[in-house]
């Protein structure tokens, strides 16, 4: 199967591995998706299996990018379409309506799942909030500050220790202003007893979201965050094209989408870079991918660690096929913001958000930013899910069929020519109007919080 007319292999549609088409000499590039996905390391055969043995990275250190300015983006005409949500006092709007709990320590996780079990909430419960150092400490905040603010949650309890670094007045500083029949707090050291405290709190946010309905919504204000993991080689061929069409979509009509796994960018990041729709943007992008190599690299780790083992026994070869395959749920469109980790989408269009590609760390970091629903293609399958519904896309059918209990949307007929854009549409609008995803049927939903510094 031939991807691009520039491509000097194919992927075998029954195991998406890639085999060359014609004789490659040993240092010739790899061309995949009309790019270098690496370079032969000894000459390869046509015909001959290509990965991992014969065929390694060109990736290095930063880069130096040229800022073309041509890119043309195509108008908008916010879509008359609507879906059924809800309209928070603060014009936020939301597609759930659940209480959610939100630690600002980890030393009350376990009250706050109790808690959770005995009321039907949500606990997000994480190891930080305390013993954590400058920017640590901040992050930890701004991540459960987006948390908070989610307007998928219709009433949060913040539950505090008392004695801890995030503890919830310093929380409230950077929480800034919030409505307090929404959001309350507790400080567990404060009260006889946590445990009906707690309930009593919880009770009185359930009678405020038992009055609220939902109403219709214009589409153009679902957010909706772009995600792969367990990816292989029919993610840049089926799931993942498929959820960049939709993107397209999504904002042609006005909507916003984000991207984020920054170290999947690699290899990939011209394709984003020429698309900003700003000088502004482009060196925002640049900085963007040249500040997550120089983490690596400050770490003594090399920026091409990646693909995983898991990635690599389903086709992927080189972190740059992995990311040639992954920017692709971007769509065509232009890159209109640069979001660093802790801030809220709030440009229509698509977004890049500052962040790793760990699959907890990422969905927690698009839900923080205001995802209303995750769109998470895979090829190897996973059961996680985040604070938001998280729609998992299979790249195959046999996925699909196998675990049906995590996956949603199948993308393997895409394999045969099928075009599922309007189709994937539907459901997303489904799923916004109450339709429960699988992660959300079996109680897969966790957090997890990037960490870059000194624990005490």
């Amino acid at each position: 199967m031939v991807i691009n007319r520039l491509d000097n292999v194919e992927v075998n549609l029954d195991d998406g591995h890639k085999y060359a088409l014609r004789d490659i000499a040993e240092g010739e590039n790899i061309i995949k998706y009309g790019n270098p996905i690496g370079h032969a390391t000894a000459p390869i055969k046509k015909g001959e299996h290509v990965h991992t043995h014969n065929v390694r990275t060109n990736l290095s250190g930063s880069v130096e990018y040229t800022y073309d300015g041509d890119f043309l983006p195509e108008p908008t005409v916010k879509t008359e379409r609507t879906f059924l949500g809800y309209r928070r006092p603060s014009g936020a709007v939301g597609i759930r309506n659940e209480i959610w709990i939100i630690p600002t320590v980890g030393c009350v996780n376990k009250v706050a799942e109790n808690l959770a079990a005995k009321t039907g909430a949500h606990a997000f419960t994480h190891p930080f909030g305390c013993s954590q150092l400058g920017e640590d400490q901040r992050t930890t905040q701004l991540i459960l500050r987006g948390l908070v603010n989610h307007p998928n949650a219709a009433g949060v309890l913040v539950l505090g220790l008392g004695c801890e670094n995030n503890n919830i007045e310093a929380f409230k500083a950077v929480l800034g202003e919030y409505d307090p029949s929404r959001v309350k707090f507790l400080v567990c050291q404060d009260v006889p007893d946590e445990m009906a405290e707690g309930e009593r709190i919880i009770a009185e946010l359930k009678a405020y979201a038992d009055g609220l309905t939902r109403e219709p919504i214009p589409l153009s204000e679902l957010v909706i965050g772009l995600k792969c993991g367990g990816s292989d080689g029919y993610s840049g061929i089926t799931a993942n094209p498929l959820v960049g069409r939709l993107s397209d979509l999504h904002i042609s009509g006005g909507g916003s989408c984000v991207l984020t796994e920054v170290p999947e960018m690699f290899g990939a990041e011209h394709l984003l870079m020429r698309r900003a729709v700003s000088r502004e943007v482009f060196l925002r992008t640049v900085a963007l991918v040249n500040n997550f190599k120089d983490y690596y690299t400050r770490h003594n780790q090399v920026i091409y660690e990646n693909p995983s083992p898991g990635n690599k026994k389903g086709g992927i070869t080189t972190l740059e096929e992995k990311s040639l395959g992954c920017v692709q749920k971007g769509g065509m469109g232009a890159v209109v913001d640069v979001l660093d980790y802790g801030d809220r989408v709030n440009t229509p269009g698509l977004s890049l958000l500052n962040g790793p590609g760990n699959d907890i760390v990422a969905v927690t970091n698009l839900a923080a930013a205001g995802a209303h629903i995750i769109l998470f293609t895979t090829g190897r399958g996973t059961p996680l899910g985040s604070a938001v519904p998280t729609v998992k896309i299979a790249t195959n059918t046999p996925l699909y069929e196998k675990k049906r209990g995590w996956i949603d949307f199948n993308a393997g007929p895409v394999l045969l020519g099928e075009d599922l854009t309007e189709e994937l549409y539907e459901y997303i609008i489904e799923v916004a109007e109450g339709r429960e995803t699988e992660n959300e049927k079996h109680g897969f939903r966790e957090i997890s919080i990037f960490k870059d510094g000194v624990t005490l």
